[in-house]
């Protein structure tokens, strides 16, 4: 029998109102809503490979053979497809970034957005854009919102059936870029599933937990009204409840490096001064610093020169993931 493949493009997301705790770490049912924008520029590319030849699933990860954790989670993930599309077949893998992985950039909500998508077509399924992203959240909670583009919520829902993404406007919407501000490419010693796991220690979580209906109301009505100095509040507000939450749990992660300090009082400096930027950071040292199209490339130029900051990558406001043909996949991957 002939082996199916199939090869797909997404983008990692940032957070706007933060993901953080599972009430069921098994299909990974967050503890609240979210709130995301995703990133054009940054992307993943994953192919898969069904073929009754192979012995057992292998992985390739920007052009390494995978250690036996990721090989076994993406292993548990394309059981999922297997399962559904009645399939036994291993599968080949292959995943390549065109940015650092498991250094707080949203590595996993892409991969496992490209993954879904790739996986289901070689498979032969035919998923809705819901079914999809249901999926995607198996893999990484916030791989959902990757399976839009434009800004995207999470609605928690109550089980697999009910947990998904949705958009709440297109990429033409509002031109925001994020700046991130690369203050170190090493992958963080405490991963977000990990972390996720850490959330219910903490004293404010369940404060965090309960306040998180407002975020998410200010941060919809930002988003539609294009109001940068409203979004900018309830972004660095949620990022910094998350961030205690991490701070404070048992026992404590600190994903905050002395740069990421500097970055972000730089940043707060520069918005009273006018300048239309604002900060958050998802799990990991590196500084996702939003700014109006008219600000981006003042931002970008002063970050550059900031202390600490060993790049700015530049991202728009990105789609959602595609499906891509033989010479395209192959380029991407070699």
């Amino acid at each position: 029998m002939e082996p199916h493949d199939a090869a797909a493009e997404a983008h990692p997301n940032i957070a706007l109102v933060k993901y953080w705790g599972n009430r069921d770490d098994s299909l990974r049912i967050p503890s609240n809503g979210s709130i995301s924008m995703t990133l054009a520029g940054l992307r993943t590319v994953t192919r898969v490979r069904f073929d009754p030849n192979l012995a057992r699933d292998r992985l390739k990860i920007d052009r390494r053979a995978a250690g036996p954790a990721e090989l076994a989670r993406a292993t548990s993930f394309l059981d999922h497809i297997r399962i559904r599309a009645g399939l036994e077949w291993p599968a080949e893998i292959e995943s390549v970034s065109n940015f650092p992985a498991g250094s707080g950039l949203a590595s996993s909500a892409s991969a496992f957005a490209a993954l879904a998508v790739a996986g289901s077509a070689a498979a032969g399924l035919e998923l809705s854009d819901q079914e999809l992203s249901r999926l995607a959240r198996r893999g990484s909670g916030s791989a959902c919102r990757s399976l839009f583009g434009g800004f995207v919520e999470w609605l928690p829902g109550t089980g697999d059936d009910d947990s998904y993404a949705e958009p709440i406007s297109g990429p033409d919407h509002w031109a925001l870029v994020d700046l991130v501000a690369v203050v170190t490419t090493a992958a963080k010693d405490v991963g977000s599933s990990d972390g996720h796991r850490l959330a219910p220690t903490s004293p404010i979580q369940a404060a965090r937990v309960a306040d998180t209906s407002r975020r998410l109301e200010a941060c919809r009505q930002a988003i539609r009204a294009r109001d940068f100095a409203r979004l900018a509040e309830v972004v660095e507000e949620d990022s910094h409840l998350m961030h205690a939450v991490m701070q404070t749990s048992s026992p404590p992660l600190f994903y905050w490096s002395a740069d990421s300090v500097r970055v972000m009082h730089q940043v707060r400096t520069w918005r009273q001064a006018g300048l239309a930027t604002c900060y958050t950071l998802d799990a990991g040292a590196n500084v996702h610093c939003l700014a109006g199209p008219d600000s981006a490339d003042e931002v970008a130029r002063r970050l550059e020169n900031l202390p600490g900051v060993q790049q700015v990558l530049r991202a728009g406001v990105g789609d959602g993931p595609r499906l891509l043909d033989h010479a395209e996949a192959a380029s991407a991957l070699l």
